[in-house]
């Protein structure tokens, strides 16, 4: 069953980029309109199930989770390992990020001024670290119930992790709400269970959205730095990240390919990780086999503070405008673009092109110009899908590894 639902995922994804690619130069054919109206139809049907199930998987996974994190004799080792392993993985992101653009230099010797309708349509934002710190850390104290209507994701968190701290403080006295928690956590899953199995035809028609409605002649001019981006971020999913797990759980690619490329393809078309919980829970738990407490743990949380992805994107995307500006940036710089952007993927919601918000402040730290979010915008939404299965692939890992090191102690 479980092969089978992957693989008819693969076969969603497949179908959509052919059908998207016949919209895309075939538009005035017979049924295309029909087709893309269709395909954003199921799109959003697909989407908003997830969003109406989100809230819930956090609040039940996480509380239940933390409560009975609480009573295992190695609660605080769980935490240290897995925001231990969140920062390692992120860091080797931003490491990555930084060493192959400045190795392949796209964007040295062209200019900005080729981008002149994109920065004269653009509105400048400001936002310095002072004030990103301040709003992102007011994100997590506020009222539970505006965080979970206005999709506040670390705010659901906080308020998630207190209550799973009280249950477990609570002892014998909170048993029986413990026990109702894990009733509707139950519950909760099998909706799960249920979009899940629509999720082929809600990725096709994803990716049919996506491929049909991009522009090829942005993606032509800056083509260098979208396949520097896409390749390097590849690398870290393929080759770095594989390696990390190989190395603490001799997992290898292919085992954990065929247990995540459920969450990763889902991951991948939505571009939200948020979003991608549910299958991701689903796919830990049912097909990598790590155990409830830790995956309902490591997942929700690392769905908003493990952003591989993101921190990549931003650090190679300064970069990038350093060489579009013609500014060579020094050591002191980049290290500064290095804790910008783990602040910032930290920070980024995980939603889709999120990371454009945070951005803005990584550029600011070096004085680079917020104007060239302009010509990052136009190719961001196809950027953010690698870079968002990349965020995904990085949980699942740490999961994985956090469950390994447990056992053997």
């Amino acid at each position: 069953m479980k092969n089978k639902a992957n693989y008819q995922i693969l076969i969603g994804v497949l179908a959509g980029l052919l059908i998207g690619l016949y919209i895309k130069f075939n538009p005035l054919a017979n049924g295309s309109d029909s087709i893309l109206y269709i395909a954003e139809l199921v799109a959003d049907i697909f989407v908003s199930s997830l969003k109406m199930i989100l809230i819930p998987v956090i609040f039940f996974s996480i509380s239940v989770g933390i409560a009975n994190l609480s009573s295992h004799k190695q609660s605080s080792k769980i935490w240290v390992l897995t925001f231990l392993f969140f920062f390692i993985s992120m860091a080797l992101a931003i490491i990555l990020g930084l060493g192959s653009m400045n190795l392949f230099q796209p964007g040295r010797g062209m200019s900005l001024s080729i981008f002149s309708e994109q920065l004269n349509n653009f509105h400048q934002a400001s936002i310095n670290i002072n004030l990103f710190t301040k709003q992102f850390l007011g994100s997590f104290f506020v009222n539970p119930l505006k965080a979970m209507t206005e999709g506040n994701i670390l705010g659901v968190i906080t308020f998630s992790m207190l209550v799973g701290f009280a249950i477990a403080r609570g002892g014998k006295e909170f048993i029986e709400v413990k026990k109702i928690l894990n009733g509707l956590l139950g519950v909760t899953m099998k909706i799960v269970s249920w979009i899940v199995l629509f999720s082929p035809y809600g990725v096709s028609a994803l990716i049919i959205k996506l491929v049909s409605q991009q522009s090829p002649d942005l993606f032509l001019t800056l083509s260098k730095f979208i396949t520097v981006f896409i390749g390097t971020t590849l690398f870290h999913g393929i080759v770095v990240l594989p390696l990390l797990l190989y190395f603490f759980t001799k997992i290898n690619l292919v085992m954990l390919w065929q247990g995540s490329r459920e969450a990763i393809m889902t991951a991948f078309a939505t571009s939200s990780s948020s979003a991608t919980i549910p299958v991701t829970l689903s796919a830990v738990e049912k097909n990598l086999k790590v155990k409830p407490d830790i995956a309902r743990f490591v997942i929700p949380i690392g769905a908003t503070m493990n952003m591989d992805g993101t921190a990549l994107y931003e650090a190679s995307a300064a970069l990038f405008v350093a060489n579009l500006s013609g500014i060579d940036l020094e050591i002191g710089q980049q290290l500064i673009i290095f804790c910008t952007a783990m602040i910032g993927a930290i920070g980024a919601p995980g939603i889709p092109s999120a990371g454009m918000v945070t951005m803005a402040m990584v550029l600011q730290s070096v004085g680079l110009p917020l104007e060239a979010l302009a010509i990052l915008l136009p190719i961001d939404r196809l950027l953010d899908t690698f870079r968002t299965a990349v965020n995904v692939e990085g949980d699942i890992v740490v999961s994985l590894i956090v469950q390994k090191l447990i056992r053997n102690n």
